[in-house]
């Protein structure tokens, strides 16, 4: 029935009387919406080190996710999901600030915008009253379209993939054990889902409420079969391996005298029956790798030491296929001088070692701590056996930024690699959460693969860990200058991940393809066909109108 003026009653096409006063307590005016929204978008970032309050991570995407599903239009909700992605890079990325300054707002506005979609995805799915129906679609979808955000951003030219929701959780047990299943990817995929739960739980009708209540569930027990009956790499021995941390070495000289602290702390660990010493990044730099006598000092510190040396030199060389320019290189120094394994960086850190588009972009170099010349990429990953010992240990080196990589660990896994080495160094960012942050990766990748992994770094965190990603002995702080010695166990066997891959990546993928087929198959039901007329519009009085007349 219609009403004079050919208005509605106000009990037909309104809200339920809850979902318009939730409407009501959300922020309307657009400038303080998009505050809340970058709060909330940055909101997440606390679950990561080095607050790591990694609990929050389960419910940290919820004032977003209500936000979103509050707005009244599409347009509206891919700016609160753009503006929200935009806080969520700030925050997780703002140890960068020193080098990159205002930079790093342009570059987070352009990485936000991959958010974009995703808040148009949830609006849909979980905004007003969302059916049975829409709310199946929405734990599937809504934790779908987040990963695959993450696997666009992971691309090695948008940053890497730094600040994966799932990576949050490395010191959780669980989670480790579902990322030998599935990769930090299924980590992250079930954190997303218990948060969209959790909003089902808290706004939905009962039939979509149960639905949440029932995914909470499904999440409970596939972590539960996964620590029950997920097959795990069993313990083989152990290698002693030290790690030499100089610290913050600065000022004139500091490049030589950085190689002398390490000579230092390297002999401490002589008589300790080590089979191989690690050095950090850039722990040699050009200027001694170019002389011969650094070259007779090291093989001396090998045969004095008892072990191999892996050190990493940042320098001007030419590589095997006989191209010169600047690698990171990862070599292996003997009693007799260098072995001859060497493996150089393939994935470089934009703008900290390479700029992209340098002819447009090259201005970057003028506001903040970009490269000044690029880096040249390695050609192929590595794994190094030492040359001496019982055990033959065969070990994968990786540097810095390369340990964000899960497909660079498998690799290395696949390849034979019984320890994984990453060779980093911290020090623009010594005083930010970002030393913490990235030794904490490392347990990830220990975990996804069944090997352990030694973090060593010339300034930072250095921390070992175990095969199933747990913490062997105790960490070198971002205050310490200090060789360290640890046990670190061997393991045989591989992960469900090493074996699979990336198949929860391509789930996701499968996911969001089934939707967008379904939004397409719905636009076209609402399309009428062709001859047909639309519905007539109708005056205030309702009459209809003619446009003829």
């Amino acid at each position: 029935m219609r009403m004079r003026g050919g208005r509605l009653p106000a009990s037909e096409g309104q809200p339920p009387a809850g979902e318009k006063s939730a409407r009501r307590s959300l922020p309307a005016s657009g400038w303080v919406r998009g505050a809340v929204a970058l709060l909330a978008g940055a909101l997440p970032a606390l679950a990561f080190p080095a607050p790591s309050l990694w609990w929050l991570a389960c419910g940290a995407l919820v004032p977003w996710l209500l936000l979103i599903r509050s707005a009244g239009t599409t347009r509206r909700a891919a700016l609160d999901g753009w503006i929200g992605g935009t806080g969520f890079v700030i925050a997780v990325h703002h140890w960068l600030m020193p080098s990159l300054h205002v930079f790093i707002v342009l570059l987070a506005a352009l990485l936000g915008l991959l958010w974009a979609p995703w808040g148009v995805l949830a609006q849909r799915l979980l905004g007003g009253a969302p059916s049975v129906l829409r709310a199946a679609a929405a734990v599937v979808a809504v934790p779908s379209g987040w990963l695959v955000i993450e696997l666009v951003r992971s691309w090695e030219g948008l940053g890497g993939p730094w600040g994966l929701l799932g990576a949050s959780q490395w010191e959780v047990a669980p989670a480790l054990r579902v990322a030998s299943v599935g990769g930090v990817w299924l980590v992250s995929l079930l954190v997303v889902a218990v948060n969209t739960a959790l909003i089902l739980l808290t706004v939905a009708r009962t039939g979509a409420r149960t639905t949440g209540g029932g995914l909470l569930v499904v999440c409970a027990l596939i972590v539960t079969g996964v620590w029950a009956w997920a097959p795990q790499p069993v313990t083989t021995g152990t290698a002693r391996i030290a790690v030499v941390q100089p610290g913050v070495i600065s000022g004139p000289g500091s490049v030589e005298r950085r190689l002398a602290r390490g000579e230092e702390l390297t002999r401490t660990v002589a008589g300790r029956d080590v089979d191989l010493v690690v050095w950090g990044e850039s722990s040699i730099g050009a200027g001694a790798w170019r002389g011969p006598e650094t070259a007779r000092r090291l093989a001396a510190l090998s045969r004095d030491s008892g072990a191999d040396l892996l050190v990493n030199v940042d320098a001007r060389q030419t590589n095997g296929s006989g191209r010169s320019g600047i690698f990171k290189s990862a070599v292996l120094v003997g009693p007799d001088g260098p072995t001859g394994d060497r493996y150089d960086k393939m994935r470089l850190v934009p703008f900290g070692e390479y700029i992209p588009a340098r002819s447009l972009l090259g201005w970057a170099t003028s506001v903040g701590k970009a490269a000044g010349e690029d880096r040249l990429r390695g050609e192929r990953q590595v794994v190094m056996t030492l040359p001496d010992g019982d055990q033959r240990l065969r070990i994968g080196p990786l540097v810095c930024f390369e340990s964000a990589f899960p497909d660079m660990s498998r690799r290395l896994t696949r390849d034979g690699a019984q320890v994984l080495v990453t060779q980093s160094a911290t020090s623009t960012f010594q005083e930010s959460w970002a030393p913490a942050q990235h030794a904490s990766l490392g347990a990830l990748r220990a975990a996804e693969n069944g090997r352990p992994v030694v973090h060593a770094t010339l300034t930072g965190i250095s921390a070992v860990y175990g095969p199933h990603g747990e913490r062997i002995g105790t960490p070198l702080g971002t205050d310490e200058s200090a060789a360290a010695v640890y046990d670190v166990p061997l393991a045989h066997g591989t992960t469900l991940y090493s074996r699979f891959g990336d198949w929860a990546v391509y789930g996701a993928l499968a996911a969001m393809a089934a939707q967008c087929a379904a939004e397409g198959l719905r636009a076209l039901r609402r399309r009428p066909a062709p001859g047909t007329p639309g519905r007539s519009a109708r005056t205030a009085h309702g009459s209809p109108e003619h446009p003829e007349h």
